[in-house]
C-alpha cells in the first residue's frame, strides 16, 4: 500500500499543485509583465513541458487509486473514497478534454493566425484547469478528512 500511495500522492502534487501555481501565480504575472503575443509563446512552453508530466500524474494516481481502492478497501468504500474515485475520474476526463480539444486548437489557430480561435481556445483552458483545480482542492480535503474517520 505504501508504493501505491507514495505514486497517488506525488501524482497529486505535481497536478494540482501545477495547476495552482500555472494559475495563482503564474498567469497573473504573464498578465501583468508580457503583452498578448509573448504571453501566448511563453504559455505554449508551459503547456508543452507541464502536460507530459500530468498525463504521467494522472496515469500514476489513477492506476494507484484503483489498486488501492481494490486491493485494501474493497470491503469498506466509504462516501469519501466513493467521492474522490468519482471526482478524480471527471477530473481526468477535462485534462484528456483539455489535452484533445482546445490544446490541439491552440496548435491549428496559430498556424492559421486565427487570433479569435486562439484566444478562445486559451481562455477554455484558463477554465477548465480552474475547475480542475477546484476539484483537485475539494478531494484533497475530502481524502483528509475521510481517512481520519469524518466522512465513513
Amino acid at each position: 500500500m505504501s508504493i501505491a500511495m507514495t505514486l497517488h500522492i506525488i501524482g497529486v502534487i505535481i497536478w494540482v499543485g501545477g495547476m495552482f501555481f500555472a494559475h495563482m501565480v503564474l498567469r497573473p504575472a504573464l498578465n501583468d509583465s508580457l503583452e498578448a503575443p509573448q504571453r501566448l509563446s511563453l504559455l505554449l512552453r508551459v503547456f508543452d513541458g507541464f502536460f507530459p508530466w500530468v498525463w504521467v500524474a494522472v496515469i500514476a494516481i489513477v492506476a494507484s487509486g484503483f489498486w488501492m481502492l481494490f486491493m485494501f478497501y474493497e470491503d469498506n468504500i466509504g462516501l469519501w473514497l466513493g467521492f474522490m474515485t468519482v471526482v478524480g475520474i471527471l477530473m481526468s476526463a477535462i485534462f484528456v478534454f483539455i489535452y484533445a480539444i482546445p490544446y490541439k486548437q491552440i496548435r491549428v489557430a496559430q498556424k492559421e493566425d486565427d487570433k479569435p480561435k486562439l484566444v478562445e481556445a486559451v481562455s477554455l483552458i484558463r477554465q477548465l484547469i480552474l475547475i480542475n483545480l477546484t476539484f483537485g482542492m475539494l478531494v484533497t480535503v475530502v481524502a483528509v478528512v475521510g481517512k481520519y474517520g469524518l466522512l465513513q
